[in-house]
C-alpha cells in the first residue's frame, strides 16, 4: 500500500514530506496529521536533518479536511482532541519548516500551509477558507493565525465569503514569501531549504522561537525574552565557529562546532 506520507531526502540535510492522498485531494485526515507529526517529531530528534520542505503534487496542496470526518463530527467532542494536539505540534515544530504550494490549497490545507514558516508558491496556487460554505468556520487557525499573517480585513474577506486568493496576492499580504513560475515551487523550496541548511542550526532554532514570540509577546517583555536567546549563544561553539570563519574567508563547518561543544 502507497503511505499516505512520503519521506525522502531532497538533498543534503533537507527532509521532503509529500502529502499523498491524490485520489482524496490530499485531504488531512486526522491519520496523516498524526503521520505528519510523527515525521516532524522525528526530524527534530535527527541532528543531521537541519530543514523539512512540505509538499502536495502538481494539482493541489491540500483541498482541506477529510469530509467523511467533518460529517462525523459532533459539537460534544473532545475539545483537545488527537487531531488538536497534532497540529499544536506540527505548529511547534523547532526547526525551518518550510512549504512548497502547486494548485489548491484550501480550508485545513491552508491552515496546514500556515504552520510553515516559509511558504514557495506557484503562479498558479490558489489560497482560500472556504469553510463557511459547509456551515462551519476554521478550526485549525483560519480565525486565530490568518488575521495575525495578513491583517483582519484580508482574513474577514477570506473566511467570510469563503472566495479564494491568488498567489500574487497572496504575496502582496505576506502570506507566501515567494511566487515562481508553474512546476518550480518544490525545486525552489528544496533550495531555500538548502539555503537554510547551511546555516547554524542552534541559531536557527533559536532566531525561529524567537520569531515566533512576536504575537505572543508584549514589545518590552520579546525585547527582554531575545536578549536571553542572543545571550545564550554568546558562548557557544557555534559562535566561535562563525566569527573564525567569517575571519578566515572560508565556509562555517557546522558539524565540527557541534562536536567541540559535546566535548566542553
Amino acid at each position: 500500500m502507497t503511505p499516505e506520507l512520503i519521506r525522502e531526502i531532497a538533498v543534503d540535510r533537507v527532509l521532503l514530506l509529500r502529502l499523498n492522498r491524490p485520489e482524496k485531494r490530499n485531504a488531512l485526515a486526522t491519520p496523516l496529521l498524526e503521520s505528519l507529526t510523527a515525521a516532524l517529531a522525528e526530524a527534530d530528534r535527527d541532528d543531521d536533518i537541519r530543514a523539512v520542505v512540505l509538499t502536495g503534487n502538481d494539482k493541489v496542496f491540500a483541498a482541506g479536511a477529510d469530509l467523511d470526518e467533518l460529517a462525523a463530527a459532533a459539537s460534544h467532542d473532545e475539545l483537545e482532541s488527537p487531531r488538536f494536539r497534532a497540529w499544536g505540534a506540527i505548529r511547534s515544530f523547532p526547526k525551518p519548516l518550510i512549504a512548497a504550494v502547486e494548485g489548491w490549497c484550501l480550508g485545513a490545507g491552508m491552515e496546514l500551509m500556515l504552520s510553515a514558516d516559509l511558504v514557495v508558491a506557484s503562479e498558479g496556487a490558489r489560497f482560500g477558507q472556504p469553510e463557511t460554505n459547509l456551515g462551519i468556520i476554521p478550526g485549525a487557525g483560519g480565525t486565530a493565525i490568518l488575521p495575525r499573517v495578513v491583517g483582519r480585513s484580508l482574513a474577514m474577506e477570506m473566511v467570510l465569503t469563503g472566495e479564494p486568493i491568488g498567489a500574487v496576492r497572496a504575496l502582496s499580504a505576506g502570506l507566501v514569501a515567494k511566487v515562481v513560475p508553474d512546476g518550480e515551487a518544490l525545486a525552489q523550496a528544496i533550495d531555500l531549504a538548502g539555503k537554510l541548511a547551511g546555516r547554524a542550526p542552534c541559531a536557527l532554532r533559536a532566531a525561529k522561537a524567537s520569531l515566533c514570540q512576536a504575537e505572543e509577546l508584549s514589545l518590552n517583555d520579546h525585547l527582554l525574552t531575545e536578549r536571553k536567546a542572543f545571550l545564550n549563544l554568546m558562548s557557544g561553539s557555534e559562535k566561535a565557529e562563525g566569527i573564525a570563519a567569517f575571519r578566515e574567508k572560508r565556509m562555517p563547518n557546522w558539524m565540527a562546532a557541534a562536536g567541540r561543544s559535546d566535548k566542553e
